[in-house]
Order: C-alpha cells, then structure tokens, then sequence
C-alpha cells in the first residue's frame, strides 16, 4: 500500500504556523531573559561572597550564552519580517566601518573580546544611498561573526575597502586562521545573523559571499 502523498500547506494554515511559531520565540526569548536576571544575581552574589574564580566564570559563560541565543531568537524573527529601510543620501561606509573597528576595539561584545581589526582603506569616497543604522548593523554582526571564530583560532583579523571594476565598494573580511572555519559562516546555511547580515546587504542592492578565506560584500555607489 502506497502512502498518501504529503499535503501541501494552504496560506491559512502557513499563517498559522507562523502566529504560533512568533509566539514560541517570543515566550522562549522572555524565559530565556529570566534565566539571565537570575544567572546575573548569582554571580553578583558570587562576587561580593569572593567564591572561587572558576565558578564566577562558568556562570559568565552561562550569561554569555543566554545572551547569544535570545540574540539568534530576535534575529530569527527578523529573519522572516520584511526590512524597513529609511534610507539618506551620501551616506559614508568607510565612515561606519571606522566606527565599527574602534567599537571592536573599545568594547566585548556579547562575550566576545576586544580585538583589534587592522584595515587597509583606499584613499577616496564611499558614499551611497543608505539607511545608515542597519548597514552599520550588518558590518558589525559579520564582524562579531568572525571575532567568534577568531576567539577560537586566533589570528589578526583584517578589514579592507576598495572599488571594484564595477564601481561598487567592496569589503573584505580576513583573518589569519580562518582558513580551517567550518560552514558557520555560510551565508545559505550559516547562522541566523549572518544570513540576516546578508538580508541586510541586498536589501541596499547588494550582495555578501563567504569562501574558505574571506567575507566579501559588495554594496554600490553613488554616482554623485
């Protein structure tokens, strides 16, 4: 006996699916924040009370990952929404991708260690047509993606900027030791944030691909 071919899902029940999907993130995502109030209390107390050092960093490790997956929930729900963009002309990314660098430097970020980025810019302007908060969001979630993977195989992380033939500005992401990274940073395949990241790009008319050496996002220019 054959069995039944499988029935497709109609739109209403796909838009249920997804009502009831939202909710789980959303409760998951607020279990997840009372886990991190209650993780924070203990080593607070940890603190003051001079426990020893490895049990004050297994919670920060514990905190650190609480903070990452209510981190991939919000990103995940992105993910499925459609982007709103407020764009404004002349916007500079070489101006953003400075910020982003002494940002890394400056500050942890979700756990991660500050690091230091070095970059090679081209001398010249990279304006375009952008919404300058969620293209800075985008370099800096591919940044802390390979701040992650660098945490695990040290190396120097490396920034450039550049014009391509085509006239588009072209960001590259290398680092010492990446050639070993698995797929995590597939942009079809890899995190929530990254392929939320790349959303991001071609939602500005552009594009980010990931080798076995680098992160490479294209973005154009204005004419301008």
């Amino acid at each position: 006996m054959q069995p039944a071919p499988a029935k497709a899902l109609d739109s209403a029940e796909l838009e249920r699916l997804g009502a009831a999907t939202f909710q789980i993130v959303h409760d998951l995502k607020n279990q997840l924040n009372g886990l991190k109030l209650y993780a924070t209390f203990l080593r607070k107390r940890l603190d003051r009370e001079d426990q020893p050092q490895d049990q004050r960093e297994t919670l920060a490790k514990l905190i650190t990952g609480l903070d990452r997956a209510a981190s991939d929930l919000t990103a995940l729900v992105r993910l499925a929404r459609p982007l709103e963009l407020r764009k404004q002309p002349r916007v500079d990314i070489k101006r953003i991708a400075e910020n982003v660098i002494a940002d890394a430097a400056d500050h942890e970020t979700g756990g991660l260690p500050k690091v230091i980025i070095a970059h090679e810019f081209a001398d010249e302007s990279f304006l375009g047509e952008f919404d300058p908060a969620v293209l800075a969001e985008a370099i800096k979630t591919i940044t802390n993606e390979l701040r992650a993977v660098s945490a695990k195989n040290p190396g120097q992380l490396l920034m450039t900027l550049r014009r391509d033939e085509s006239n588009q500005a072209v960001i590259e992401l290398r680092g010492g030791r990446f050639h070993n990274r698995n797929a995590s940073l597939s942009t079809d395949s890899g995190t929530i944030r990254t392929q939320l990241a790349t959303k991001m790009f071609q939602a500005h008319g552009g594009d980010m691909v990931c080798d076995h050496d680098m992160i490479r996002v294209t973005l154009p220019l204005s004419n301008k």
